[in-house]
């Protein structure tokens, strides 16, 4: 089976880059990528160089009414009632995402009605489909969690191999990295590992490296003037700066040590 990576973090620290990063890393090795966007307002596309033109008729699935009452058995527009708990979602990956090349961008967004833990149409297809990309696909896939865990349960988390913790060089970034990982820790992740980003300068990798902890640090970002003109232009940050890419590339080798060791060194 492929890799199964989840990228988590407070909001703002960069996981939709990171994700980008790997995405387009992992498919230049030529390996199938299912790159997967779980932002309610969702900017995974543009970072991996998708064209206006090639996401203009993408939705997010949580926004399909159609498909959710069809797959679920439900009645668009009402709460309540029965509704099938098993959905069939095998096709959606295949029939509801971008593709270019061997990268396919894929759209949750979030579920607008009740709490967190709700029991609704779109919640249940929206799990079964997280499920299915991480047990039963065979290409590597990468989550872009939304500044959480949400997404993820028991019995789906197990299935991911590798926690990807993103952190700005601030205590605040970091204590929201520490809720993630008792989280992620609560529903059996077996590996969660940590990723600097925005470093400015060598007092950034210090910083962290003196306040990892038990987080193995895996790698670090910098902060890089190529980031600005890959959001404008909508170009992949990957092909526009060498530093990232090579640093992109290690944070990969590390996460191949960690799922043939069991653990691994910080950087």
């Amino acid at each position: 089976m492929g890799l199964k990576i989840a990228i988590s973090g407070k909001g703002g620290v960069g996981k939709t880059t990171l994700t980008s990063l790997l995405a387009c890393h992992y498919a230049r090795q030529g390996q199938p990528v299912l790159a997967i966007d779980a932002d309610p307002s969702p900017c995974l596309g543009p970072a991996l160089g998708f064209s206006e033109a090639q996401l203009i008729d993408l939705l997010p699935i949580s926004e399909m009414g159609e498909l959710i009452a069809e797959r679920t058995g439900s009645t668009p527009g009402h709460s309540g009632g029965f509704f099938r708990l098993n959905p069939r979602v095998s096709d959606i990956p295949e029939r509801f995402t971008a593709r270019q090349d061997n990268l396919r961008l894929l759209l949750l967004g979030a579920v607008q009605e009740g709490g967190s833990g709700c029991i609704c149409p779109a919640s249940t297809l929206l799990k079964r489909l997280v499920r299915h990309t991480l047990l039963e696909r065979d290409e590597v896939v990468l989550l872009d969690l939304y500044a959480g865990v949400e997404h993820l349960g028991r019995g789906t988390a197990e299935a991911v191999d590798v926690m990807l913790a993103v952190a700005e060089p601030t205590y605040r970034s970091l204590r929201t990295v520490r809720q993630v990982q008792a989280l992620a820790r609560d529903l059996g992740i077996p590996r969660i590992l940590l990723v600097g980003n925005k470093l400015a300068g060598p007092e950034d990798r210090a910083f962290f490296q003196n306040e990892a902890a038990d987080l193995p640090l895996i790698g670090c970002l910098e902060q890089s003037p190529a980031a600005r003109e890959a959001d404008r232009s909508s170009t992949p940050l990957y092909g526009l700066s060498a530093l990232l890419a090579g640093e992109t590339a290690r944070i990969a080798a590390a996460i191949d040590q960690a799922m043939a060791q069991g653990s691994v060194r910080h950087v």
